[in-house]
């Protein structure tokens, strides 16, 4: 079983930034859509980005649009996620995963994703 594995987060205050990385430890996605999603305890696990294979299109929660970045280099196999202007409601576990699908559509419903990580924990003090 295909896992990821995602790393970065910490505790920051309101305000800072956090650089996510989502590693894929020998297996290539360069051909699928990546996704990073969040979830906050008691909360259901939520779209925050969307990347196509070629970098070339990106998509955004509006919670997140014009504060976070997606980006990605196939050459690495990793998917990066800058967090600026954090936010308390930010605070959440952090997941990136594949669509299950090759293709350039981004979907934002996680069910179109698949080969979850264990996430990275994302704490924003007020």
């Amino acid at each position: 079983q295909v896992q990821l594995v995602e790393s970065g987060g910490g505790l920051v205050q309101t305000g800072g930034s956090l650089r996510l990385s989502c590693a894929a430890p020998g297996r290539t996605f360069s051909r699928y859509v990546m996704g990073w999603f969040r979830q906050a305890p008691g909360r259901e696990r939520e779209f925050v980005a969307g990347i196509t294979p070629t970098g070339a299109v990106t998509l955004y929660a509006d919670s997140v649009k014009g504060r976070f970045t997606i980006s990605r280099d196939n050459a690495k196999n990793t998917v990066y996620l800058q967090t600026n202007s954090l936010k308390p409601e930010d605070t959440a576990v952090y997941y990136c995963a594949p669509k299950r699908t090759i293709g350039t559509v981004i979907k934002t419903n996680r069910d179109a994703y698949d080969y979850w990580g264990q996430g990275t924990q994302v704490t924003v003090s007020s």
